[in-house]
């Protein structure tokens, strides 16, 4: 429905002659009729598309809209004084719901209004002129046309933008469903038509981006207007996700530049409908607190996969370490990390820890009296590999001599 706002026609002083409403009511089908043509021929977005059952709707609207005027001039009142020709008010309104849904502006809208009032006034004021209405009267008459057209084209906007709002909250409802059977491992039917129902055109790959909501704004004015938003993360509440098209490439150097410093994670891109395998890296990346490309932390993220596992299997590994004073066990540990990941070439091992070639040499032959020839089976290497080494991912900085 249209607003309810004040109007200028309320309360008017005018009452026409019934001679004089007569008159003009006898030729409201010549003024539809002048003004729809009038309205093809200035306006190129009616250019074609009054013809038919539209030109009919668009005739019968002008006629409703000036006998409601004729209704008002005549001194005749609606229930609601704030609402003197409520029938064509509402016919406005819903008049600019369906431009809306035609996919023509408020601009041609509005074009259309000032020529069917400056058309409609030709023809009325001619007609009360030939009925002898005085020009002090016709002054008031005049004030009152365009005063009532006012009324009318603002109902008609309103309409117009009731309809757009409702249809964009429609879709962005249709649009979230497609995120949440993506998200949810909905059968491929279920998605592909849900996708459908949205007008998605689906990508070839999406890549899930987790980001805090005061983000979200700016960030998608960098995207693809195709770019889902899915809501009601469980236990992310202060965090979006948004699934976005076709970032893989050198595509998704542009999307990580757009997130950087933003305090975001993109997952990994994926063929649309795996997009939930991108969306869990990119939550297991936000659970360990890493920035910005889950590509750029994948040590990190294969080594933090199961942390009670890796727990376990520190304690049996380490086990030779627990007798030590802790900044000796350190000490080894750090060694034996750095041989085992440079091969065993101690010039080396000592470089990255700071301490001459003979400590080394010295740490060895300590850790090779705990292990014993474990450090020569393939399996055990194995596992200290990646104790080790998620304490070197984890902690980059290798403990000095």
């Amino acid at each position: 429905m249209p607003r309810a706002t004040p109007r200028r026609t309320a309360g008017h002083g005018l009452t026409l002659s019934p001679e004089a409403v007569a008159d003009m009511r006898s030729r409201l089908p010549a003024v539809a009729e002048a003004t729809v043509a009038a309205i093809i021929e200035e306006v190129p977005s009616y250019e074609g598309a009054l013809s038919g059952p539209m030109g009919e709707n668009i005739r019968n609207a002008v006629q409703l809209a000036l006998g409601g005027f004729l209704s008002l001039a005549s001194g005749r009142r609606g229930s609601d004084p704030r609402t003197p020709a409520a029938p064509a008010v509402e016919g406005a309104y819903q008049l600019g719901r369906g431009e809306a849904r035609s996919g023509r502006t408020t601009e041609a809208l509005l074009a259309a209004y000032r020529i069917g009032a400056r058309v409609s006034w030709r023809e009325m004021s001619t007609a009360a002129v030939a009925n002898g209405v005085q020009p002090e009267t016709l002054v008031d008459f005049a004030e009152l046309v365009f005063a009532y057209i006012d009324e009318l084209s603002a109902a008609s906007v309103a309409g117009h933008t009731d309809e757009l709002a409702t249809t964009g909250r429609v879709r962005q409802r249709l649009l979230e469903r497609v995120a949440h059977h993506l998200l949810n491992d909905s059968a491929t039917e279920t998605v592909v038509d849900a996708a459908e129902r949205a007008d998605w055109v689906p990508p070839t790959t999406l890549t899930a981006v987790l980001l805090p909501e005061s983000q979200v704004r700016s960030v998608l004015a960098s995207l693809s207007p195709a770019t889902l938003r899915a809501g009601d993360l469980p236990g992310l509440e202060e965090l979006a996700l948004l699934l976005v098209p076709d970032a893989h490439g050198r595509a998704r150097g542009v999307l990580l530049r757009t997130l950087r410093g933003r305090g975001g994670i993109a997952g990994p891109p994926r063929p649309w409908l795996e997009v939930r395998a991108s969306y869990d890296r990119a939550l297991r990346a936000h659970a360990l607190g890493l920035p910005d490309d889950t590509e750029a932390h994948l040590p990190r993220l294969v080594l933090g996969a199961d942390p009670a596992a890796l727990a376990d299997l520190r304690a049996q590994v380490l086990a030779p370490l627990e007798g030590l004073r802790p900044g000796t066990a350190e000490k080894l540990a750090d060694t034996l990390r750095s041989w085992l990941l440079h091969q065993g070439r101690r010039e080396e091992v000592a470089e990255e820890l700071f301490v001459h070639a003979q400590t080394v040499r010295y740490r060895m032959g300590q850790l090779r009296d705990l292990y014993g020839d474990r450090l020569d089976d393939p399996d055990t290497v194995l596992q200290l590999v990646l104790v080790l080494g998620a304490d070197r991912v984890s902690r980059p900085a290798a403990g000095q001599g």
